[in-house]
């Protein structure tokens, strides 16, 4: 049976889609069998007409007064969204953050499985993380010949993010997710994420000088 591949959905639509997934997954656990794209829209303050189109890219379409099934809508979300596949990765600097992603076990549960670490530093070289060893660059090819990993994940310092993310596509990595402050660049035909915490702070940090004072 041939595969079929997901549409290439917009980056805004992809963003929500895990949040009705949480949410959904949530009333499953309480044992609710159907939900209405209107108490969506009131648990996660986004509007029900952008959750019914956004739900219709994946072909789901609630009943009339009865709403979305949501066993089937986790479902079909889980799988739309590859979390119940899996996806090897390897952390590219094996520093705080990078041994919190390696030791974060929800990962696995979204379908990410962490199978190495790099690091050009000695002192941690050889160090086993929650069954992750952390191998200097020079080993990297051992591992993708044994392990063949899809994900890179940078948790670097910003001026080595475009080296290492080049050299990672050039070691046969598909995916960069970058965590460092830099925006790195790709070729076409490699998925990117930039998730910088970094940024995320400016934006709360931004938002509380903004805010009145009490």
């Amino acid at each position: 049976m041939n595969q079929i591949t997901p549409p290439i959905l917009p980056e805004p639509t992809l963003r929500r889609l895990p949040w009705y997934l949480a949410y959904v997954e949530t009333l499953l656990a309480r044992g609710i069998d159907h939900v209405s794209s209107t108490s969506i829209s009131k648990a996660l303050n986004v509007d029900a007409s952008r959750i019914a189109k956004d739900l219709s890219f994946l072909n789901l379409k609630g009943k009339t007064r009865i709403g979305y099934e949501v066993k089937a809508l986790a479902e079909t979300l889980s799988d739309f969204l590859g979390f119940k596949a899996e996806h090897k990765a390897v952390v590219f600097g094996a520093g705080n953050l990078g041994r919190a992603l390696i030791l974060d076990k929800g990962l696995a549960n979204y379908g990410m499985k962490i199978v190495g670490a790099v690091d050009t530093d000695p002192a941690i070289q050889g160090m086993i993380v929650e069954g992750v060893e952390i191998i200097p660059p020079e080993d990297l090819g051992n591992l993708m010949k044994n392990e063949k990993p899809a994900v890179a994940i940078l948790t670097i310092p910003a001026d080595a993010a475009q080296e290492v993310a080049d050299a990672a596509i050039a070691a046969g990595f598909t995916a960069i997710w970058n965590f460092s402050p830099y925006r790195v660049k790709v070729p076409a035909g490699i998925a990117l994420a930039n998730t910088s915490i970094y940024a995320h702070l400016a934006l709360i940090y931004n938002r509380l000088a903004a805010a009145p004072a009490n």
